[in-house]
């Protein structure tokens, strides 16, 4: 299982930064920014060989369910 931000949220925003940063702005200036989507990625797989079990109702707020 991973929680965590988005990768492809995470490569725009950089984008963003750079494109405020090759515009002129100082990168002191610029605010920080917090990651606002995080995704829960579950590989079943795994779970399977580990002999662990997960609740469907879990499973079903997943992102992501790696079979």
């Amino acid at each position: 299982m991973s929680y965590g931000s988005s990768l492809s949220q995470s490569y725009r925003q950089a984008g963003r930064l750079v494109a405020k940063i090759l515009k002129g702005a100082k990168p002191a200036d610029l605010p920080f920014e917090q990651e606002d989507k995080f995704e829960l990625v579950v590989n079943n797989k795994t779970t399977k060989a580990l002999a662990l079990k997960i609740p469907h109702a879990f499973l079903r707020y997943a992102d992501e369910v790696i079979e």
